[in-house]
């Protein structure tokens, strides 16, 4: 009876796929999986371009903003950098992480890591506002 029953539901599905309704769905379907598809594919580039534009905004930010010596404290010791550095550096840290995902196939931790290296511009920042 069981068998009988899904043969039933599996015919009523091979005659509403062959009706016009059916071909329409059908055509959706193929769009829809062409679309993840190629989403899945290019999910690196993605999520990268986000976070180089951000990391570019801020580098631009901190070029304007940042005095010529930027000096910040780093457990006992003082460390004082040029501002060509103190902006390249997180940016070069980024682009080094943003290279890794899309080189690798395992690409969400070089993401991640490239989203934490966001902080150093900002850091950098609140260490000029707030010296002390």
């Amino acid at each position: 009876m069981k068998k009988g029953f899904f043969q039933g539901i599996k015919a009523e599905y091979q005659q509403f796929l062959e009706s016009k309704s059916g071909q329409k769905l059908k055509d959706i379907g193929i769009v829809l999986r062409l679309t993840f598809r190629w989403a899945y594919k290019l999910r690196s580039l993605v999520l990268s371009i986000p976070v180089a534009v951000v990391a570019l905004a801020l580098a631009v930010r901190n070029l304007a903003q940042l005095p010529a010596q930027v000096s910040f404290s780093l457990l006992q010791h003082q460390f004082v950098i040029s501002k060509g550095i103190a902006v390249c550096m997180p940016v070069a840290i980024t682009a080094v992480c943003l290279c890794m995902m899309l080189l690798s196939k395992k690409m969400l931790y070089p993401w991640l890591i490239s989203v934490f290296s966001l902080v150093l511009p900002i850091a950098l920042w609140f260490t000029y506002l707030f010296p002390g």
